[in-house]
């Protein structure tokens, strides 16, 4: 690795998506392992979610590739098109999602941080939402207690760099969302929080 010359930051669609799915699975079960999520993967429910992802119209993919190889990748879709368990608390609080533009995840392999991909995820992401007619983007996030047993000595939330992109927590709204944790016999609910940016 020499540097952030030697990535290479594409979007996908239609064939090249669908050929695609297998890495950005992979990509989800191991990044999102690691706290706060501590995801206990599952290729079965990868292969549903992100089949069921792929087949929004309107779905974004972009991905990091170093060569071949897929080291990185950011999804979104508009929220209308997502799981209604995100849509529903933000009709509650008079927030349209067919004016929201949803970003999914963003999973990249450790050694690849801190190279400025993380921001042309958001980038490329928003100019997207923007060519389809969006004025807002939205993404959620885990909320984990500050004592929880498994946070790292000197863990850092990434609360800064949301914040630096220009989104904002959206106050006193919540949904619940559940998984599998590494540490855990079963799926348990888990709090996620909104952040909300309005695009100029």
């Amino acid at each position: 690795m020499s540097g952030e010359a030697a990535i290479a930051i594409r979007r996908l669609s239609g064939d090249a998506l669908q050929q695609r799915l297998d890495d950005l699975a992979r990509l989800r079960i191991a990044v999102f392992r690691a706290f706060p999520y501590l995801y206990d993967g599952d290729a079965d429910y990868e292969r549903g979610y992100l089949a069921a992802y792929a087949r929004s119209p309107g779905a974004v993919v972009v991905g990091a590739f170093a060569g071949p190889r897929m080291v990185g990748a950011a999804t979104a879709a508009p929220l209308a098109d997502h799981f209604d368990a995100f849509a529903r608390p933000l009709a509650a609080a008079g927030l349209d999602p067919r004016r929201l533009f949803y970003f999914g995840e963003s999973v990249l392999e450790p050694a690849w941080r801190g190279r400025g991909i993380g921001v042309r995820f958001f980038e490329e992401r928003e100019r997207a939402a923007r060519e389809q007619g969006f004025d807002q983007a939205l993404f959620s996030a885990v909320v984990r207690p500050a004592d929880h047993p498994l946070r790292p000595d000197g863990y850092v939330p990434l609360d800064a760099f949301w914040r630096r992109r220009g989104y904002a927590r959206v106050p006193g709204l919540q949904t619940h969302f559940a998984w599998k944790d590494v540490d855990q016999p079963g799926e348990t609910e888990k709090p996620m929080e909104y952040w909300l940016k309005r695009l100029g």
